[in-house]
C-alpha cells in the first residue's frame, strides 16, 4: 500500500483550480474587507423596507450581491482548509471566514422580521409599482409562508449571533475526526504495516484477508471507543442545539424544523422508515446470501463489504474511471456530457488523499464559481460510482445556475440527492449492459445489491438513529455513550436480522458519522435514491420527455419546491410507492443472485 501523500506532494493537475476564485490570499482579504463594509452599509437599510417598491429593490438587489460575495469569500476558505486542516494558514483563514458569518447574520437579520412586517396589499402594489420586483415573488412567498416562525428584529439579531456557538459541535467534531484522530496502523499480509484512517479504513474492510478486515474493524472502533464520552458529549450538544433554534423558533419537533426548510411532509420520513420496516425482510435475505457467498460460520460486521465475488477485481485509474463515468451517462445526451468534461477539462476536482485532508467526497463551491468536487480517489469500483455521485451534484449546480437567477441559484438537498444518484443508477445499468461475462455480471449485480444495503438501508437506520435520539433529548432525557450504543446496536440487529452477528465494536459506528452534526439530513439519501431509481428507469426506457424534464427539474434550483421539481418527472415523494418500487428492484436483483 503506498504512503500516503502530503499535500505539497500533488501533482496540480490532480487538485481543484482555487486559483479560478482568488488567484492568492491577498484578493480574497481584499474581498474579505469590502465584505465588512458592505455588511455596514446594508444596516443603514434598516427601516427603509416601506419606503416603496424602488428602495425594496435596491435592497433586495444589495442583499443578493452581498450574499453572493460572502458565499464566495466563504467556500475558498473552506476548501482550502479542506485540503489540509493540519496547515496552520489555512485554518487561520477558514476561521476569519467562520467568524464573518455571525456578522453576516447579524446584518440580515432585521431584513426578514422587516419583509414581514409588509402587508399583502402593500406588497401587490409594490409588485405593480416596479415590475423588475417580480423577480423575487417566489422567494417572498416562501419568507411569508414561514411568518409563524420568524421571531422580532431584536430577537432574530440575537439567533444570528448564537449560530456561531450552535455551530460548535460540528466544529469541534470535525477538527476532532479529521486532524487529531489517529488509528495507528494494521499488519498486512506480508508483515508490513498498512495505514489505518478514516479513508483507508471501508478500503481495508473490502480486503479478502478475513484476519486484516477483523484487525483494522477492532482497531479502529477501539479509537472511537476510546473518546467515546467526549464524542457522545458533542453528540448530545448538537442535538440540544438543534432544540435550542428549533423551540425558538415555535416548531414542534427538531424534526419539524428541519424538514420545514425545504417543505417537506413529516409523512416523507415516516414512510420512509415504514416501508423500510416492511422490507426488512428482503435486507435480512441479502445477509444471508452474504454469509453463504462468502463460505463463514459466522457472519461479522467485518464481513459487510468484503467482496462476494471472488474472481473479478475491478482497478481503474483515474482517467478510466472518468471514461467510463461518461460511457455511462451517455442517455443524458450530448449537451450534459460536454458540462462533464468541461469538469474534467477545468480542474473542478481535487482528486487524491493527502495527510489532513478531509475524508469523504463532496460537491461545493458558490454561484460565482465553479461547482467543485472533493474525492479521495482509490481506484475501486464505489469510488468510480462516487466520481459520478459528486458530478451529478456538480452539473446539477451547473443547470441550475446558468438557468436561475441567484435569489433561487441552489437547490435543497432534497433534491440534490436525486441528481447525484440518478448518475449512480445510469451508471450501474450501463455496466450490466455492456458485460456478457457471467462473472462480471455477478460482479455488477453484487455492487447494486450493496447499493441498496448501504443507501436506502443503511441510511434509513441512520435515519431512524436520528428519530429516536432526538426524540429523547426533546422529552428531556440525556445522551451519553451508553445510551447512543444501546439504541445504535439495537437498530443494527433490527436491520441486518439473526443471520449478522451485531458485534459489540459496530455500536460505536454512530461515532464516526458526520452528517449526524447536520440533523435530519441523511435521509435524504434513501429517498433520493428512491425518486433517482425510477427517473433513471424513465430515461433508459425512453419513455417520452423523460430528459428534457429531468433537464427541467436539473435547471429549477429553488424556484419550486422539491415535491413539485420531483413531480416534474412524475415521482411522488409523498407516497410510499418510489420507496417500495425501489425495495422491489432490490428484491428483484437479489433474486439473480440466489439464482447464481
Amino acid at each position: 500500500m503506498e504512503q500516503i501523500r502530503k499535500r505539497a506532494e500533488q501533482r496540480v493537475e490532480d487538485t481543484w483550480n482555487l486559483e479560478a476564485i482568488y488567484p492568492s490570499s491577498e484578493e480574497w482579504k481584499a474581498d474579505a474587507a469590502r465584505l465588512e463594509e458592505e455588511l455596514q452599509r446594508f444596516n443603514e437599510y434598516q427601516g427603509h423596507v416601506k419606503d416603496g417598491a424602488d428602495k425594496l429593490l435596491e435592497i433586495l438587489e444589495a442583499y443578493c450581491k452581498m450574499t453572493e460575495l460572502f458565499e464566495k469569500i466563504f467556500v475558498y476558505a473552506h476548501m482550502h482548509f479542506d485540503e489540509d486542516m493540519g496547515n496552520s494558514f489555512y485554518q487561520k483563514l477558514n476561521g476569519e471566514a467562520r467568524a464573518m458569518m455571525p456578522k453576516y447574520d447579524g446584518a440580515i437579520s432585521w431584513l426578514q422580521p422587516e419583509l414581514l412586517e409588509l402587508s399583502e396589499e402593500t406588497l401587490e402594489n409594490y409588485f405593480h409599482e416596479n415590475e423588475k420586483l417580480e423577480l423575487y415573488r417566489i422567494w417572498l412567498n416562501d419568507l411569508r409562508r414561514k411568518k409563524a416562525h420568524t421571531l422580532n428584529k431584536d430577537q432574530e439579531r440575537m439567533l444570528a449571533m448564537a449560530g456561531e456557538m450552535g455551530n460548535a459541535p460540528y466544529q469541534i467534531y470535525s477538527i476532532f475526526e479529521n486532524a487529531d484522530l489517529t488509528f495507528g496502523t494494521v499488519e498486512g499480509e506480508q508483515g508490513e504495516r498498512l495505514p489505518l484512517t478514516s479513508e483507508t479504513f471501508v478500503r481495508l474492510q473490502e480486503n479478502r484477508n478475513r484476519r486484516i478486515r477483523e484487525d483494522a474493524f477492532r482497531q479502529f472502533y477501539g479509537v472511537y471507543r476510546q473518546f467515546g464520552n467526549t464524542i457522545a458529549t458533542l453528540f448530545d450538544a448538537n442535538v440540544r442545539q438543534a432544540m435550542f433554534f428549533a423551540r425558538e423558533r415555535h416548531y414542534s419537533s427538531n424534526r419539524a424544523f428541519y424538514l420545514d426548510d425545504a417543505q417537506i411532509p413529516e409523512q416523507v420520513y415516516d414512510n420512509l422508515i415504514d416501508t423500510v420496516h416492511k422490507n426488512l425482510p428482503v435486507m435480512h435475505r441479502y445477509a444471508a446470501l452474504r454469509k453463504k457467498m462468502l463460505g463463514v460460520e459466522e457472519l461479522h460486521m467485518y464481513d459487510v463489504y468484503a467482496p462476494m465475488v471472488s474472481d473479478v477485481e475491478k482497478k481503474f485509474t483515474f482517467e478510466e474511471a472518468k471514461a467510463v463515468v461518461k460511457e455511462g451517462l451517455k442517455p443524458l445526451g450530448e449537451d450534459y456530457l460536454e458540462i462533464l468534461q468541461e469538469g474534467f477539462d477545468n480542474r473542478w476536482i481535487d482528486i487524491y488523499e493527502n495527510t489532513g485532508k478531509r475524508g469523504g467526497a463532496y460537491s461545493g463551491g458558490s454561484y460565482a464559481t465553479y461547482p467543485y468536487v472533493l474525492l479521495n480517489f482509490q481506484g475501486n469500483l464505489n469510488h468510480v460510482f462516487t466520481l459520478a455521485h459528486e458530478m451529478g451534484h456538480s452539473i446539477h449546480s451547473y443547470y441550475t445556475r446558468k438557468n436561475q437567477p441567484f435569489i433561487y441559484g441552489d437547490y435543497k438537498i432534497f433534491v440534490a440527492e436525486v441528481a447525484s444518484t440518478c448518475n449512480e443508477a445510469l451508471l450501474i445499468h450501463s455496466l450490466l449492459e455492456k458485460t456478457s461475462d457471467k462473472q462480471e455480471r455477478k460482479y455488477l449485480i453484487n455492487y447494486f445489491l450493496e447499493q441498496f444495503k448501504s443507501t436506502l438501508y443503511r441510511q434509513t437506520m441512520f435515519a431512524e438513529f436520528e428519530k429516536i435520539t432526538h426524540a429523547k433529548v426533546e422529552a428531556g432525557e440525556s445522551l451519553n455513550a451508553e445510551t447512543l450504543c444501546d439504541i445504535y446496536l439495537n437498530l443494527n440487529k433490527s436491520y441486518f436480522g439473526d443471520a449478522m452477528v451485531s458485534d459489540p465494536e459496530i455500536a460505536w459506528e454512530w461515532a464516526r458519522i458526520p452528517h449526524f452534526y447536520t440533523p435530519f439530513y441523511v435521509y435524504q439519501y434513501a429517498t433520493g435514491f428512491s425518486a433517482a431509481i425510477a427517473i433513471a428507469e424513465k430515461i433508459r426506457n425512453q419513455e417520452p420527455g423523460a430528459v428534457e424534464n429531468y433537464k427541467r427539474f436539473l435547471s429549477g434550483g429553488s424556484s419550486m419546491t422539491p415535491i413539485e421539481l420531483l413531480r416534474l418527472c412524475g415521482v411522488d415523494m409523498e407516497s410510499p410507492k418510489p420507496i417500495k418500487a425501489a425495495l422491489d428492484v432490490f428484491a428483484q436483483y437479489l433474486g439473480y443472485m440466489e439464482e447464481e
